[in-house]
C-alpha cells in the first residue's frame, strides 16, 4: 500500500494489511499456508493450463502419499516434509521480498515507469556470501536478471565482474537487508519506503 491508500483504508483493513505484512506470518507460518492449502485450488481468472497445472501437481501429491503410507508411513513422511516446505519456503519468500523491497528502491506508475531504471534500481543486487550465492542460484543478482532475463544463472556473476552499469548498482548484504522488515508503505512524495510509525510521528507533529 501507499502510504494515502492505508490512510484512506478502512480500520479492518489497516489490521488486514498489518497483519499480513507481519514477518511471522509472511516468512512464517504464511508460505505453509500458500503452498499447503492455497496452491492446491484453482483462482477463477486461471486459464486452462493453470487449471490443469494445478490438477496434475494434486494428482502428484496423493499418489506420494499414497506410497509414504505404504512405505514409510504418513506421520513419519509429514514430519520429514513440513518442516523442510516451511523452511525453504521462508526463505524463498525472504528472497523475492528483499529483491525489490530494499532501501533505495525505485517504484513508480505504470505512466511513470522506466523500465531498464526499474530492472537496475527497483531490483536489488543482493550480495550473499560464496556459497549462499551458489545455493541459490545467484538469484541475488536479481539486477541483472531483469535487464536480461535470458542469462542463465551461471553467467551472471561473470556479468556483474565485466559490465559496468551493473557494477554502479549498490548491493545490499544479510546484515542491511534486515532494514526492509521494518518498511511496510510506499510514500509517493518521498519516493521512498517508510515504517508504519513514521505515520504516527507525522500525526503527532
Amino acid at each position: 500500500m501507499t502510504v494515502e491508500e492505508y490512510q484512506a483504508a478502512s480500520r479492518w483493513q489497516r489490521l488486514y494489511y498489518r497483519v499480513y505484512r507481519h514477518p511471522v506470518l509472511m516468512f512464517g507460518c504464511g508460505p505453509g499456508i500458500v503452498f499447503l492449502i492455497g496452491n492446491r485450488f484453482t483462482h477463477k481468472d486461471s486459464d486452462d493450463r493453470g487449471r490443469k497445472s494445478v490438477r496434475v501437481t494434486n494428482l502428484a501429491l496423493l499418489m506420494i502419499l499414497i506410497l509414504a503410507h505404504f512405505t514409510i508411513g504418513i506421520k513419519t513422511y509429514l514430519l520429514i516434509h513440513i518442516p523442510i516446505m516451511l523452511v525453504a519456503g521462508a526463505m524463498g519468500v525472504w528472497l523475492f521480498y528483499v529483491q525489490h523491497q530494499y532501501e533505495g528502491v525505485y517504484w513508480a506508475r505504470h505512466e511513470d515507469w522506466e523500465p531498464l531504471r526499474a530492472a537496475l534500481e527497483g531490483s536489488s543486487y543482493y550480495k550473499l556470501p560464496k556459497l549462499l550465492q551458489w545455493i541459490t542460484g545467484s538469484i541475488g543478482l536479481h539486477h541483472i536478471h531483469h535487464v536480461q532475463p535470458k542469462i542463465p544463472n551461471y553467467h551472471l556473476q561473470q556479468c556483474q565482474d565485466d559490465v559496468d552499469i551493473f557494477q554502479r548498482v549498490e548491493p545490499i548484504t544479510l546484515r542491511t537487508s534486515l532494514w526492509s522488515l521494518t518498511r511496510h508503505l510506499w510514500d509517493e512524495k518521498q519516493n521512498r519506503l517508510v515504517a508504519f510509525k513514521a505515520l504516527r510521528r507525522e500525526v503527532s507533529g
